[in-house]
């Protein structure tokens, strides 16, 4: 279930890769006609500030890598033009096989998603993604299911479909999404944890980390001061950057 080397290669460079809305804040008030950043702009701001993106950034960063490093690679994406539209990236290996590689939800690793292929299977799998165990399971032609088993017994299930995405619709969904803007900031990223890589979220001015042995509630407070400090440790943002953009949500 885990992904070739050349697939791998491309999707380590994005180990340090946080996913959050801070940065479609802080750029929405530029004042560019265009909200969606290219590459080219994104690796300036990444040099600049430390910084990444949502999930449409991450995609379209991780398409043109994949392209680069002569990977196939497509996206596939939910409710587009929608504020709840997600995207990921489909990459094949030199067989063809498909591998989900999904950074908007901070995957530790791509996994396998031909369930017809002789190395699939349908078990629960650690090491794929923080905090849960995973099952990939076919739902219909063209779909998969994604199950996320939590500690404690708790799960949920993401369907995917596996049918590519038009780059003209992409960046059209990408440009609707960088447009709208959530009244709460979003920040994730995974970070060591004990002897695993945990999930750490900062969502509606409070924290949580989720882990092997479950979820763990951090921090809860709408001091702009003390989360520059805490986001900053955690993925060496630029403070400044980090001020300006949850000041803009904090209005």
């Amino acid at each position: 279930m885990y992904p070739a080397k050349s697939i791998l290669h491309t999707w380590k460079k994005f180990d340090r890769f946080p996913m959050e809305t801070l940065t479609k804040a802080w750029y929405f008030d530029k004042g560019t006609q265009k909200k969606q950043r290219d590459v080219s702009l994104m690796k300036e701001h990444r040099e600049q500030y430390g910084i990444t993106g949502n999930c449409f950034d991450l995609a379209l960063w991780l398409l043109d890598e994949f392209k680069k490093d002569r990977v196939t690679a497509y996206p596939i994406g939910s409710k587009f033009n929608t504020e709840k539209a997600h995207v990921a990236v489909i990459a094949l290996d030199e067989n063809g096989r498909r591998y989900l590689c999904d950074l908007g939800d901070q995957w530790l690793t791509p996994i396998l998603v031909d369930t017809s292929a002789e190395d699939y299977t349908n078990g629960k799998l650690t090491g794929f993604f923080p905090g849960a165990k995973i099952q990939v399971q076919a739902e219909n032609i063209g779909f998969i299911d994604i199950f996320y088993h939590r500690p404690n017994g708790k799960w949920s299930t993401q369907t995917f479909n596996l049918e590519p995405i038009k780059m003209n619709d992409f960046m059209t969904a990408a440009e609707f999404s960088q447009n709208h803007l959530n009244p709460y900031p979003l920040f994730e990223c995974r970070i060591p944890y004990q002897s695993e890589i945990a999930h750490w979220e900062f969502y509606n001015w409070e924290s949580f980390l989720s882990t092997n042995d479950g979820l763990h509630q951090g921090e809860q407070t709408h001091s702009i001061e003390h989360w520059v400090n805490v986001i900053h440790y955690k993925s060496n943002y630029n403070k400044d950057f980090l001020y300006d953009a949850l000041t803009k949500y904090s209005k």
